[in-house]
């Protein structure tokens, strides 16, 4: 019955499993998302570094991405790495210190 139920749990993790992490990355990217439009919102100097990473970022992912892929990599492992990134931008615009409303 063990066997049987291991079975399961790994045929449902091959069916759901690259869409779990999908799902996983639009909901952690729409942390980023909300963090770098408030960023941008508030202009000046930093709202510009912060554009020109943005589009770095995004060039970088796409050539990552195909060389992972050339190189045999899963598109869950691909994935995987957006996430990562995902998670470092996160950590990185919620740390920054960010002026209260007025004192800009």
């Amino acid at each position: 019955m063990q066997d049987l139920r291991a079975n399961l749990q790994q045929q449902a993790m091959l069916m759901f499993g690259p869409w779990i992490t999908v799902v996983m990355l639009a909901l952690e990217s729409s942390e980023v998302i909300g963090l770098r439009v408030a960023k941008l919102a508030q202009g000046g100097s930093d709202a510009q570094n912060e554009a020109h990473l943005l589009v770095n970022e995004k060039i970088v992912a796409v050539f990552d991405a195909g060389m992972r892929l050339v190189c045999g990599a899963t598109t869950s492992h691909v994935i995987d790495g957006f996430r990562e990134q995902v998670a470092a931008n996160a950590l990185r615009l919620s740390t920054e210190r960010q002026p209260a409303l007025g004192q800009e």
